[in-house]
């Protein structure tokens, strides 16, 4: 038997129920990110992803740069950030064009935050070692997507999915074959601001269970889930076609994270886009 009272019917000691862990490590490898594409990884925790002073810099850098947040009539409690989400600018197929002008200044705001450089490269550049190819971004209408948004939770994200061809259809130029979000922790509180990650992508009858930009947690009382609470210098990656919560930052402190989604392409790159 496994979790939950499940029996294992494999046919061999696969354990095909128990599929799902968070997996801590200190080098992010092709073969995690391949895991978490087909689902047989819950989330991967990568340890020291860069130096506590990189934090510090970036953050230092932030007390300059305003944020803006989500549409508080659409998303609430708020959540502050820098930089578009097509999420904001979606409209009859495709992104008008305030996500573009957005898209030019949260990239002038950013590209200096990290000792003079984009923090954006430097994560990338990370990646694409582990990756092995090349990471690009993603296009929309001929022209390169916005990635690297950088946000601050605060009182916690509701339960929700993350998967743009369905919510977004037509957005992206080239359809992806898998998706996963990528954070990069720059600052954590001494409590709170854990994400969860559950075994359950969206599906038709989740819908009563909607409640404003997000869903109730009833639907995935009974799923398995990984709890994730890195320290500011991690990243953590999962599959952002399962449900995924954040929890409210209790006690001193702040949870800010560079963040974009990652697009498994059947060409070979990975589309980058937030």
């Amino acid at each position: 038997m496994t979790e939950r009272g499940l029996e294992n019917v494999s046919t061999n000691d696969s354990p095909i129920y128990t599929l799902f862990d968070a997996e801590t490590v200190e080098e992010l490898t092709r073969e995690h990110i391949l895991r978490l594409a087909v689902g047989v990884l819950g989330a991967v925790h990568i340890k020291n992803f860069s130096s506590p002073d990189d934090c510090t810099d970036i953050m230092k850098g932030l007390e300059a740069c305003p944020l803006g947040a989500y549409d508080e009539a659409l998303i609430y409690p708020r959540i502050a950030k820098l930089g578009p989400a097509a999420y904001d600018f979606y409209a009859s197929g495709g992104l008008d064009e305030r996500y573009w002008v957005e898209s030019e200044r949260a990239v002038a705001a950013r590209s200096t935050l990290l000792r003079g450089g984009d923090p954006l490269e430097f994560a990338v550049g990370r990646i694409r070692s582990a990756w092995g190819d090349d990471l690009v971004p993603a296009r929309s209408g001929g022209r390169d997507m916005f990635a690297g948004m950088i946000r601050e939770i605060a009182s916690g994200a509701k339960l929700h999915f993350d998967e743009i061809v369905r919510e977004f259809p037509g957005a992206l130029d080239e359809t992806v074959a898998s998706f996963l979000t990528f954070n990069w922790y720059l600052s954590m509180p001494e409590e709170g601001g854990e994400t969860l990650v559950w075994r359950h992508p969206w599906r038709p009858v989740d819908e009563p269970y909607r409640d404003g930009y997000g869903y109730s947690e009833e639907v995935v009382r009974d799923d398995p889930f990984v709890d994730v609470r890195p320290s500011a210098g991690d990243a953590v990656i999962f599959d952002s076609r399962n449900y995924h919560a954040v929890r409210q930052v209790r006690g001193n402190g702040r949870r800010v994270t560079l963040s974009f989604f990652l697009g498994v392409t059947g060409r070979g790159p990975l589309a980058i886009w937030s």
